[in-house]
């Protein structure tokens, strides 16, 4: 990648971080001023794109269940709200022609339903970053989000070899064999180690995969995304995945860069994108009365609905597939590329207030929840524990196995993700799975039957919300929780948190006490004593 790329996608993504926004719109503003100066995006920029977006659909496959997308919260929300989004956007398009509206009144029916249809996807790259920078990639509404972007990526593909007409080969059959060689797959993964080899073998099995899928005419990406499914229940697929976080945000740079090279605009195509974002509502409005009416609740619906609300990059290939194809003029790929960008930046700022603005109305949303709720989404408080634990990672999970251990109180532990929660009642933990970031959580709990609330998650922003919601509920306990900088210690102190580890520090210092406690043994054992 050439300097000047780096240098601008640095100071701009820095400048934006400032304000407290995400760096990755501030990787989009550097590729429209890069374009603006008369730079143009080589081949290399497009690699590292595609890269990303590679890194990134694999990383999401091996955090996915697949079961999750025959829930009707998923395939039957994307079925209908893409459905009911058709129908709408084409009916304003159609209004806008009426209006005389420059480039609306120039497109038939099939044109007009193409760029409903490239509108109705939401940004894979856009959501998936939003979500682990706000470290909610594994909250329930996360993993709805997740699930329909799945369902949204399974549809593109079936557009692109409808539009392109590249249709699989007759050895796409041959993928089931990979079921054949899974246990030699998992043998190889479980014998890599912790090393070098971690990061490398990731990058071999997802661009891998990426080539295989290519080879029998299916698009590379979806092959990333279901072999990352495939590894999903092995247990080294979550230090697999943390391996790769890195290299994808990196790559993913190059693919926000991109977007603002496939565009120059003028003011006409500016204020028609900004007439395009005025739909967002609409797309929010459908993806939450559609999730409340499948009895998701309210705060899940509200969040997944808001996340959802933007436009994909999908967008600009339905756009680029139709100039080649002489369905659409060039500038019309202009306008989306402005459009997906513009709605990029408005989730982004949006998001950062989601909680808040949800805590401040949350009654109004309330009225739309069903009386009904789904089974996981109930929750029964076991109210002779006094002590509860936030994230049963392995840091949880140490805290739970000491108070056992040494403690004469009781604990019980609260995660997000249902999968862990039950295996880990297998195992004889008393877990429980629920939200603890939704304040309607907190209301359901007896919160005079607790004492002290460990929050043991590795995100501070999460820490931080889930003491906000206890404050408001009303809570009289005392708090801990866990920082990994002196920074984040002092956020966290400074928050209300009552005591704040730090995660590696307090790590040194047990490590510490306990090895002195061998010798301290061994010289008061000593016969000479």
């Amino acid at each position: 990648m050439d300097f000047i790329w780096i240098f601008f996608a640095f100071v701009c993504g820095f400048a934006v971080k400032t304000v407290n926004l995400p760096p990755s719109i501030g990787f989009l503003i550097a590729g429209f001023v890069l374009h603006f100066f008369g730079y143009q995006a080589d081949d290399s920029l497009t690699i590292l794109s595609n890269l990303g977006i590679t890194l990134m659909l694999f990383t999401i496959g091996l955090k996915l269940n697949v079961k999750s997308l025959f829930k009707n919260e998923i395939w039957l929300t994307s079925s209908l709200h893409t459905l009911f989004w058709l129908t709408i956007t084409a009916s304003v398009i159609k209004l806008l022609a009426v209006l005389a509206i420059n480039y609306f009144t120039d497109l038939d029916l099939v044109t007009t339903l193409l760029i409903a249809f490239a509108l109705s996807f939401s940004s894979t790259v856009c959501v998936i970053k939003l979500l682990e920078e706000n470290g909610e990639m594994r909250s329930r509404h996360g993993r709805i989000s997740v699930g329909i972007l799945v369902i949204q990526d399974i549809v593109a593909v079936a557009f692109l070899v409808f539009a392109t007409g590249k249709t699989p080969s007759i050895w796409a059959f041959a993928l089931l064999t990979l079921f054949l060689v899974r246990p030699i797959i998992n043998k190889i993964v479980s014998h890599v180690g912790h090393g070098e080899l971690i990061p490398l073998m990731g990058f071999f099995i997802a661009f891998g995969s990426y080539e295989l899928f290519e080879l029998v005419n299916i698009k590379g990406d979806l092959g990333a995304l279901l072999i990352g499914m495939f590894l999903s229940s092995h247990p080294k697929a979550s230090e697999l995945n943390k391996s790769l976080m890195s290299f994808k945000d990196l790559f993913l740079i190059g693919f926000f860069l991109s977007i603002g090279f496939s565009a120059l605009p003028t003011l006409e195509m500016l204020n028609l994108a900004l007439l395009l974002i005025l739909l967002l509502p609409i797309k929010f409005a459908l993806f939450f009365g559609l999730l409340s009416l499948m009895k998701i609740r309210c705060r899940t619906a509200y969040l997944s609905a808001l996340s959802l609300s933007n436009f994909s990059e999908f967008g600009l290939i339905v756009a680029a597939i139709s100039v080649t194809s002489g369905w659409l003029t060039n500038d019309w790929l202009v306008i989306l590329a402005l459009a997906v960008a513009i709605s990029f930046v408005i989730t982004n700022i949006l998001y950062r207030f989601a909680h808040s603005f949800f805590s401040q109305h949350k009654h109004l949303f309330q009225r739309f929840e069903r009386k009904e709720s789904l089974a996981e989404d109930t929750f029964s408080q076991p109210t002779q524990v006094p002590i509860v634990i936030i994230g049963m990672g392995r840091v949880g999970m140490g805290a739970y196995r000491a108070i056992a251990e040494y403690s004469h109180k009781q604990a019980w532990g609260l995660d997000a993700e249902q999968d862990k929660v039950r295996w880990l009642q297998e195992q004889g933990v008393q877990a429980f799975y629920g939200d603890a970031e939704d304040a309607f959580f907190w209301e359901r709990i007896d919160l005079t039957k607790l004492e002290l609330i460990l929050l043991a998650l590795p995100n501070i922003i999460d820490s931080m919300s889930i003491t906000k919601q206890l404050q408001i509920a009303g809570y009289k306990g005392k708090i801990a929780a866990i920082a990994r900088y002196d920074d984040e210690r002092a956020k966290l102190e400074a928050f209300g948190v009552d005591k704040v580890f730090n995660f590696y520090s307090e790590a040194g210092v047990g490590f510490a006490d306990e090895s002195i406690a061998l010798i301290d043994n061994n010289a008061t054992s000593s016969p000479g004593e």
